[in-house]
């Protein structure tokens, strides 16, 4: 019997929450679907579920992220068992965020798709430079982890090292592989992922055309402090909310 059976007030709340959760998942997903930055049937992205803490809503195995609905979304729990759907969970999505959110209780959600750039700059083993303003909302807050690189993620055991390197930061970039992200919500998130695969973009453009100038790490700071916040990550995800809620609001059912 769940803890909130004799709270009926509270377990409006809860039922509440989870819809909202689950609205802005499948409105992340819509948004990286519309931005190309997932392919085939790869990548993934999570919110934990408010009541049962040990488990999370994620994109079923194989449905395509342009279409994805509040009524597709699949409850995995810790184990790696579907409780609450009837569509499979990709198991790359189970080893790599299970332990994600296992890691990190401060977190929601997390994502991650391979994305060109992303897959492209992962290659490299190298940091994300300063050397545009964007870049510097992620000062300091991007790890490297090179363990279990180039194989799909199926391991517990190298999930667990993605969580180790990624810390208390909001960004991994994981070897031979790509981009992954976490928040305190959904939003943030999925905006903390599609920035930095620009800044990836970026840095690939400009250091293939000549030698970038690396901004000054005071300045680098200051823009952190500025625009490297959760709620500056949550903030520059409305307009995507807006336009979805506008143009498709049949992703919220």
């Amino acid at each position: 019997m769940s803890q909130l059976d004799d709270q009926p007030d509270l377990a409006l709340d809860v039922e509440a929450e989870r819809l909202h959760r689950k609205q802005r998942l499948a409105a992340g997903l819509r948004v990286m679907g519309r931005l190309h930055l997932a392919e085939g049937v790869a990548g993934h992205v999570t919110v934990r579920d408010p009541e049962h803490l040990d488990h999370f809503w994620v994109n079923p195995f194989g449905h395509n992220f342009k279409y994805m609905s509040v009524s597709d979304l699949i409850l995995v729990n810790h184990e790696g068992e579907v409780v609450e759907g009837d569509r499979p969970v990709n198991r790359a999505a189970f080893a790599i965020h299970s332990q994600l959110h296992a890691a990190r209780p401060d977190i929601l959600a997390a994502a991650h798709s391979h994305s060109m750039y992303g897959r492209a700059f992962s290659s490299l083993g190298r940091p994300v430079r300063m050397i545009t303003q964007d870049a510097t909302m992620f000062y300091e807050d991007v790890a490297l982890c090179d363990v279990g690189s180039g194989a799909v993620v199926l391991d517990l055991e190298v999930g667990r090292q993605m969580a180790e390197a990624l810390g208390s930061r909001k960004a991994l970039i994981h070897q031979n592989h790509g981009l992954i992200t976490c928040g305190a919500s959904v939003d943030a998130a999925v905006w903390w992922f599609v920035a930095l695969e620009r800044c990836c973009q970026t840095q690939l453009l400009a250091e293939a055309a000549g030698d970038p100038i690396d901004i000054p790490g005071d300045l680098c700071q200051a823009g952190y402090d500025t625009q490297g916040s959760e709620a500056s990550g949550w903030f520059q995800f409305q307009p995507w909310w807006d336009e979805l809620t506008r143009e498709e609001p049949e992703f919220l059912l």
